[in-house]
């Protein structure tokens, strides 16, 4: 099953926050938001169709690529013209992962988890609109969803997504909703319909499911942690096809094996501070 590709979330509401705030170092953000505009499926891009995924200027989109290129944050391709990511995020990306000790606690669990059910287990933390898997563990099944670390899913169709809100403050979750909202106006009243279920849910039951509504042949549950004094939430998942996974099995075992999964990471956790 390929992944759906996720659009960036539009970079010009977050500069006209910008621009209001004195701390706000504006060039800083612009070149951090051409780095977020490589995908995992990308090859290399043309200042071009980095200004058409950024909404940034094309000239001011060429100064921060070579000055990204200097710093070994960009390669650049003489021969195509064209630009990739280079070491200097790699050593970044691998540099936040090392430190995420969740991870080598979690991973363990989530592989039993994954041979036993034959689902895909994940685990995820917001960016923007998007949850960006951080570990991911599948079981024997021949079939399997194709993501791996680093993949981004939505966050407001995906049981992931849906158990990163069911633990944020009020405030939070209302903002994230109202650029949901906005994202696409049209089908706000059948995702907003699907988050409010989703919360019930996890007051009831502890986790959050998506049966369809991110990819029509896809159904999983999620299951929320919220790190050290609050300061960070992240997300498990559990998911695959729908003809193996159906909401029976979603209900009746693999969302309870998921929340104990969590709550043995969060002990766990806890144990080792």
């Amino acid at each position: 099953m390929r992944q759906k590709p996720v659009a960036l979330v539009d970079f010009s509401a977050e500069q006209e926050e910008g621009k209001k705030d004195r701390n706000f170092v504006m060039a800083l953000a612009r070149g951090l938001e051409i780095l977020r505009a490589f995908r995992p499926s990308d090859g290399l891009l043309s200042n071009q169709e980095i200004a058409a995924r950024t909404g940034i200027p094309k000239p001011t989109v060429s100064r921060l690529t070579y000055t990204l290129t200097k710093l070994g944050y960009l390669s650049y391709s003489s021969r195509l013209e064209r630009y990739q990511l280079g070491t200097g995020v790699l050593a970044l990306g691998y540099s936040s992962l090392a430190s995420m000790g969740i991870r080598q606690v979690a991973r363990p669990l989530m592989q039993e988890v994954a041979d036993e059910t034959g689902a895909s287990v994940s685990l995820g933390s917001r960016d923007r609109l998007t949850m960006v898997y951080l570990e991911n563990c599948h079981g024997q099944g021949a079939l399997t969803l194709r993501l791996h670390v680093g993949s981004r899913i939505p966050v407001a169709t995906t049981a992931m997504g849906r158990a990163f809100l069911a633990v944020l403050p009020d405030s939070e979750r209302g903002y994230l909703l109202d650029h949901i909202r906005r994202k696409d106006e049209q089908t706000w009243p059948r995702v907003k319909q699907g988050i409010e279920q989703a919360m019930v849910d996890y007051q009831e039951r502890g986790y959050c499911v998506s049966v369809g509504e991110w990819q029509r042949d896809v159904n999983a549950v999620g299951v929320p942690l919220v790190l050290d004094d609050g300061s960070d939430v992240v997300a498990f998942n559990a998911g695959g096809p729908s003809f193996r996974l159906p909401r029976e099995e979603l209900d009746g075992h693999l969302g309870p094996r998921l929340v104990n999964l969590v709550r043995t990471v969060e002990a766990r956790l806890s144990s080792h501070r």
